[in-house]
């Protein structure tokens, strides 16, 4: 004879914390990429002066940026900051 099992307490915990997740990271995503938007319009040379360097320097930092995102949602995870000045 087959034991019935109870449905798992832990079910609604983990659907919980999907929700969670999605909700934040669909926010976040969406104010990162704003943010990223608001960068780029300091490209107008009629309003701002600025180097090649300033760009490279802005580009790498976020691109260091995103790697450590990578690094935090991989399964090694890590725990990198990155500073920026120009």
């Amino acid at each position: 004879m087959l034991e019935k099992t109870s449905p798992s307490k832990e079910a609604p915990a983990v659907n919980a914390k999907r929700q969670k997740f999605v909700e934040l990271a669909e926010s976040r995503t969406v104010n990162a990429i704003k943010a990223i938007r608001v960068i780029g319009k300091l490209g107008n040379k009629n309003a701002y002066q600025f180097d090649e360097s300033d760009v490279t320097k802005i580009i790498r930092a976020l691109s260091k940026e995103v790697d450590a995102l990578k690094a935090r949602m991989s399964t090694t995870g890590g725990k990198e900051s990155v500073e920026f000045k120009l």
